[in-house]
This record gives structure tokens, sequence and C-alpha cells, in this order.
């Protein structure tokens, strides 16, 4: 398992770097704030980034609530947004996922050598994703030597956002994403925390130099029956389905599948039933050959027609692709997680400094029956592992090489020093 200290101090090339964090449920955002900067205790210097996750509950206040924090703390950039919970860690290490009260959470970040850049982005008008990639990179000002990473933030008011997804994705293909859409309220302001300002579109912090995010995708599912290939398809309805030498409407296929199932797991299937659309990328082994990596994409059943059995999934799909129906419950979602974080943890030796947590408002106490579900599965591998985010109204992360928009997902970023990999040294490597 990868060595793992995050609050104490470590030498990186005559730098110091470090993690603050800060986790308050204070009633109000004047005492939030108060809580937050105490522990996070005196600053050495000025940080390079600062997260910031608010509940809900904040919104009237929450254009005043940058100006207070950057009042007390110094930090280059500032990024943050709602969430319909907070995930955070208080100075004494103790990590919480905090639902349904008034929360705050503030992690401080002192990174040396990183790129760091922050640019808000309009979502109301984008740049055509069958143009030049370099329209997107000049769009958002950065070049993708710059972008290791990217933390995307989404106001739920915008539109475009499976394009903007893909477009970050054409422009930065060498950089994992990780995010969500952020938590909509009855105010009149925007969603999103950038600097001093509050704001709608999206937010997009690249990180890059000596840094990197890996990303962790837990979809909270598991599959039940075979993989069919589909025969035919419009669009998103699916018409026919193949196992083998046999062919079938999807709801023939599913028919199948249930019969083999026991009568709980039946009647998961009323409420919990999904389907896993295949995606695959190509990736290096270690002895540099070209191999092809598979995952199930897992996507909302939206409708069906019993004249013909066909079956509408919420994803464009075509004719060629596997697809498996799987079934979302507690058991399978934390399974998935903990096996999904050994795997990234088990074979580093790079240290997680910290890791950002962007989870479904359909997980936390609503999916597990308990507190801290998804943050007490990574302090079983990692016990100190600093962790903050924000419970989303959807989750971004990738899946087969190319990323998406989740939803019941945890999305799990972690920060790794990698100075082999260095794409520059320094905060504001802008193109």
């Amino acid at each position: 398992m990868a060595p793992f200290a995050p609050f104490s101090w470590f030498r990186s090339g005559g730098a110091e770097a470090r993690c603050r964090t800060g986790l308050s449920a204070k009633a109000s955002l004047d005492e939030a704030v108060r809580d937050v900067v105490e522990q996070l205790g005196r600053s050495r210097g000025e940080a390079d980034l600062a997260l910031v996750f608010t509940s809900t509950g904040y919104a009237t206040d929450l254009p005043r609530l940058l100006p207070m924090l950057r009042a007390q703390i110094s930090a280059k950039h500032w990024i943050g947004c709602t969430g319909g919970g907070v995930v955070g860690t208080r100075g004494d290490g103790t990590a919480s996922e905090l639902e349904q009260t008034p929360a705050l959470s503030v992690t401080v970040l002192s990174l040396p050598g990183a790129s760091i850049a922050t640019q808000h982005l309009s979502t109301e008008e984008l740049p055509d994703l069958d143009g030049a990639a370099q329209q997107w990179q000049d769009w958002v000002g950065l070049t993708p030597e710059a972008a290791r990473s990217q933390i995307l933030l989404i106001d739920p008011t915008s539109s475009g956002i499976n394009d903007l997804i893909s477009g970050l994705d054409y422009a930065y293909p060498g950089a994992e994403k990780i995010g969500g859409i952020a938590a909509p309220h009855n105010s009149r302001h925007g969603s999103l925390l950038l600097d001093d300002n509050v704001v709608t579109g999206a937010v997009v912090c690249s990180i890059g130099g000596s840094w990197r995010l890996e990303t962790v995708v837990a979809q909270g599912c598991r599959p039940i029956g075979p993989v069919f290939s589909i025969e035919q398809v419009q669009r998103n309805v699916l018409l026919e389905l193949s196992d083998g030498g046999t062919k079938a409407s999807p709801i023939n296929c599913l028919q199948r599948v249930l019969a083999d199932l026991s009568e709980q797991e039946r009647e998961l299937v009323r409420h919990s039933l999904f389907l896993g659309v295949e995606r695959s990328s190509l990736r290096l082994n270690a002895n540099g050959a070209a191999s092809e990596a598979s995952a199930f994409l897992i996507r909302n059943l939206i409708g069906v027609d019993p004249n013909n059995g066909a079956v509408a999934v919420a994803e464009r799909v075509r004719a060629g692709q596997n697809v498996q129906f799987h079934l979302r419950e507690a058991a399978a979602s934390q399974d998935e997680a903990l096996a999904l974080l050994k795997a990234a943890t088990a074979d580093s030796g790079d240290t997680v400094h910290f890791g950002l947590l962007m989870a479904c408002l359909g997980r936390g106490k609503g999916l597990f029956g308990r507190a801290d579900g998804d943050i007490s599965l990574a302090r079983q591998l990692m016990p100190d592992l600093p962790v903050a985010g924000a419970f989303c109204n959807g989750e971004i992360g990738p899946v087969g090489g190319t990323t998406h928009l989740h939803g019941y997902t945890a999305c799990w970023g972690l920060l790794r020093q990698d100075p082999k990999s260095s794409s520059g040294s320094g905060s504001d490597n802008l193109g």
C-alpha cells in the first residue's frame, strides 16, 4: 500500500508542502468561517490552492463567503461550489460527510512544483466540437502541457454540460478530470465560487507541474446476467440484443436474467435496475504494448415499449456495443468502491496527500444507511487521509478513458506528487 503522511510537513526540492483542512457545521456562516479559520491555524506563506465546499444552507450569504475567508487565509487560487451535503476534514484530522445541515469545508494546499490555473467558463456558447482542438484550448486559455489533471465544477443552470465535458476531453486528452454539478438553491446568484466571486457557468482548475489527481470512479452497481451485444438500436432505444447465437428483445433478455435472481434481488429490480454500456480505451502495458481496457458506464433505464419489448436507455448507443444489466445496492457499492481504491493505492509508491470526493446526492445515508459511508472506505486504506468535497447533482469522472457525467457515483481524485512527470513548475502556467 502507498505510504501516507498528510498532516506532517514534508520536503520537496527544498520547498515545503502542506495540506490544511477545516470543517464546520455552525448554524450561521459567520460562525462557520470563524470555526474553520481557527482549525486551519496560522499560515506559513501563501498557499497555492484553496478548495471551498458549502451546503445550500448558507446560500443567501454565499457572496460574503470568499471575501471573509480571503481576509484571513492567503492562497493564490480559490474555487468551490455549493453541495447538497459537504465532505470535509476537521483540524484534528477527523473526517465527515455532513448531510441535511449547514456545513462549510475548506482545504488549503501548498504544492511546491505545481502549475495551477483557474478559469471561469461561460456555457452559453461553446466552441465547435467538429473544429480544431486549438479552438477549445484558446477558449479555456491553457495549453495541454500545463494540465495533467482538471477539477470541473458546473452550475446547475448551465446548458450544454455534456458538450462541455466532451470539449475539455478533446482539448486536454491527457488530463484526468473530476468534478460535479453544484446543488441548486433559491438565491439569485450562482452556485460556483471563484476567487472573490460567485459565478454561474463552469469553473475549471487545471493542475500540472509535478502534481496530479488520480481518478477513481465507483458507480455503485453490480452486474447481473450475461453480457449482451446490441443487434438493433435507434439512437438510445435498444430493439434487439444477442447472447451467443440467441437473439431477443431487451425485455425478453431481462426476463431470462430475472429467472435466475433471488426474491430479494427481484425486489431490488423494481427500483434499482440499471444498464451498463461498455466503454473501451487503449492503454499501454508494462512492456509498452497496447491493450484494450473495458468498463461499463452505468446508465438509467428510462422507458419500455411493451409492444415490441424495446428499452430506452439514458445514453446514445450503437449496434455492436456490449451491455449488461446491473443492480444498485449498498453492499455492491461498498465492495466496488473499496476494491477500486485498493487498486489505486496498492501498486504505487507515490504518497496520496489529499482526497477530493464528489459524490451523488443519492449516496450517503440514503444508500449506506449510515453516515460517512464513502469516507470510511477510503480511510480503511489510508487512515489519516484528509478529504473534502460535496454531494452533487451529477458527478464527473472518467470511465473507459473518456470523461462522463454520472449519477449515483462516488468520484475520487487522489492527489499525488510525481516529479518525474513534471510538465512545468510554478502557478499560473497559462497558454
